[in-house]
């Protein structure tokens, strides 16, 4: 970098001048005063010990030492220009999302490709998180959380509650004798452990057995998505989300042995900023999200 740099103001003022050879309409354009142009300019001419006009009355024309020095710094004011237009047109049109990821992976991305091609001029930038509270600090555009919201600069749409019950593959199935409930304590359960979400075999079991069963053989997952994986390949019984498992009970790859459900007092939603409701990306984003996963949303708050 030059000991001594001149200030971008400066050469956009002459630039300006320079194309209209006249102060009084550089001025106009960078919606300056004539005097603040003028000064600029004798600021430039003393940095560089050059004259870069000569003034006359009513008219001015570029030095030899003017022209030579326009030559060489309009390529690079055009490229700034360039660069700053590229810069802040692809902040507008970009989108940050914040998902927790195993609503990401059984929801968000078998969907996505919907949304890209309604608005292929979007740029999605995806950010696993959990929970709602990095949402709040404006690193994202529009978040997919879980849980009850309690931040009063969001915009909160709940999607459908949550169903859960217990699922295995059909091999599990085949191979066990699952009639009823009772029959779980012969067989190795699958636990999901999250910061964010209950034991559901708790919450299930609370409103479908008389008595909590104990159970002699539990693995142990940290997150819904290695559980469910888990389920998949045969390890044991699960308990699964109807919005995670919709793909996998439809496939047959998942089946529920019983059929007690439990509905949850909690759900997923959708948040933004609250002053950011109408900025078009995120405006398109939630009517589209809420078109593709609920019927009934209502916004809170």
């Amino acid at each position: 970098m030059p000991k001594h740099f001149p200030k971008l103001t400066a050469l956009r003022a002459f630039e300006a001048t320079a194309r209209h050879l006249s102060f009084t309409r550089a001025a106009r354009e960078l919606n300056l005063t004539q005097t603040a142009i003028s000064h600029q300019i004798k600021e430039l001419e003393t940095l560089l010990a050059t004259q870069l006009f000569e003034r006359r009355p009513n008219k001015i024309t570029l030095t030899q030492s003017g022209l030579d020095y326009l030559r060489q710094i309009r390529p690079a004011l055009v490229m700034i220009g360039t660069a700053t237009d590229e810069v802040s047109s692809t902040r507008e049109s970009r989108l940050h999302i914040a998902c927790l990821s195993t609503f990401a992976a059984k929801c968000l991305l078998p969907a996505l490709p919907g949304f890209r091609r309604l608005h292929p001029d979007i740029e999605i930038r995806l950010t696993p998180v959990i929970g709602a509270d990095r949402i709040a600090e404006q690193e994202f555009d529009v978040g997919i959380g879980y849980g009850v919201n309690t931040m009063p600069n969001l915009a909160v749409y709940p999607f459908p509650p949550d169903d859960i019950f217990p699922v295995c593959s059909p091999a599990v199935m085949k191979q066990g004798n699952l009639k009823q409930p009772l029959d779980l304590i012969k067989h190795t359960i699958l636990r999901s452990v999250s910061p964010i979400v209950e034991d559901d075999w708790s919450a299930w079991m609370a409103q479908t057995c008389d008595e909590p069963m104990v159970f002699k053989d539990e693995i142990s997952f940290k997150g819904l998505f290695l559980t469910v994986e888990a389920a998949l390949s045969g390890l044991g019984i699960c308990i699964g989300r109807s919005w995670l498992i919709q793909k996998e009970l439809r496939d047959g790859t998942l089946v529920a042995p019983f059929e007690q459900k439990v509905r949850l007092d909690v759900n997923y939603f959708l948040a933004h900023h609250k002053d950011q409701a109408d900025v078009p990306k995120i405006r398109f984003f939630r009517e589209w999200a809420l078109g593709q996963f609920s019927r009934k949303t209502k916004r809170q708050g």
